[in-house]
């Protein structure tokens, strides 16, 4: 059992178990001071999600919603995940996922491409955007947290000045691609039947996964990834070594911004949403990224699982009484699991500690 324990594999599940459970804790008790008497089904409501219906027709329904809406955000979590490996924080991976949906979109609505093209550009142009940061890292050592977050509301100004040519005339948002770019709409994957006939749920799921496995294999199984990671521990060494350290954060950065960018393409190419040109915050998905790779253990397998986890409690937070509470608890109790990731490394140090302990008192014992 012990054996078990020190696998670091289990650990990283531990730990992440451990995060979850302390996060859920602390959103009950911010419910509790709102509101003490509803708070129990509050919680409940948030960690159901789908589950509270009845019909199991409606909750394969809406399961297939929150898988579709877990695509993207996989792709947001690698993209946080590849910088963070190679000693980068990409926070600007949302303002990434936005220039992807301007990208994905305006290709689609305004041009009239298909949906494989749309997604290049999308990767293309988000590519770019984090090869921004990571020029000004490399040649001016400019934090890429400070030009990340700069990039982030430059590229939703930027989107929204240029989406305001695709938008619907009767309201605030772009036009939906059934109306104006069919073509661009993911294909199916053919289980409307198993979701209740919802007919978002398409490619873009297996397709993040594939991409999950790419980004690992790549990370860990290749000299590029290698050298990438030497970059992030130690630049001057890697530039001692021969590697140019300077290319690789410009590179890492721009795989972060295609991999955000992509994210952006599996959700408006669904046709499930479309983009508000009137909207004045960045989307939370870039944000929701941070947390599901650190509650992932930053391992690129994880973050398939902690995407599902942290999108099932936020579109839990719709289904809370809204008289009562509001469904932003559930982006709160994502934000503490963010906060509680931080001592990730303190209780896997905890946890080998005990064992040591316990192995002393038993070799003691004998």
């Amino acid at each position: 059992m012990k054996k078990i324990l020190r696998n670091s594999v289990v650990q990283a599940l531990l730990t992440s178990l451990i995060c979850i459970l302390l996060g859920m804790f602390v959103g009950y008790l911010v419910l509790l001071a709102i509101e003490p008497s509803g708070a129990g089904e509050a919680i409940m409501a948030v960690a159901k999600n789908f589950f509270g219906y009845s019909r199991p027709q409606i909750q394969m329904k809406h399961m297939g919603t929150t898988l579709v809406k877990t695509a993207p955000l996989i792709m947001c979590s690698l993209s946080v995940l590849f910088s963070y490996k190679v000693g980068l924080f990409n926070i600007g991976a949302a303002g990434q996922y936005v220039m992807g949906a301007c990208a994905s979109l305006y290709a689609a609505i305004v041009l009239g491409w298909s949906w494989i093209p749309c997604m290049i550009l999308a990767a293309v142009v988000a590519a770019i955007w984090g090869a921004i940061s990571g020029f000004l890292k490399a040649y001016f050592n400019v934090n890429e947290v400070i030009s990340g977050i700069m990039l982030n509301w430059i590229g939703l100004y930027i989107t929204n000045m240029i989406l305001s040519g695709a938008k619907d005339p009767s309201s605030a948002y772009t036009y939906t691609l059934a109306a104006k770019g069919k073509a661009a709409i993911l294909p199916s994957l053919g289980l409307e039947a198993v979701f209740s006939n919802n007919k978002y749920v398409g490619i873009a799921i297996p397709l993040a996964i594939i991409f999950a496995i790419v980004v690992w294999v790549v990370m860990e199984k290749t000299k590029f990834g290698y050298e990438l990671r030497a970059t992030g521990s130690n630049k001057n060494a890697a530039k001692y070594c021969g590697m140019a350290e300077k290319r690789n954060i410009i590179i890492s950065l721009a795989i972060s911004g295609a991999l955000a960018g992509l994210a952006a393409s599996f959700l408006y190419l669904t046709d499930i949403e479309q983009w508000q040109v009137t909207i004045s915050s960045v989307p939370a998905m870039g944000f929701n990224g941070i947390a599901a790779a650190f509650l992932g253990g930053l391992s690129p397998i994880g973050t398939i699982f902690a995407s599902f986890f942290i999108q099932h409690i936020t579109d839990g937070g719709s289904h809370v009484d809204l008289s009562i509470y509001c469904s932003q608890i559930s982006e709160l109790i994502a934000a503490i699991i963010i906060y509680l990731c931080g001592f990730v490394g303190f209780l896997k140090i905890a946890m080998n500690t005990a064992l040591d302990k316990a192995d002393e008192k038993k070799g003691g014992k004998k």
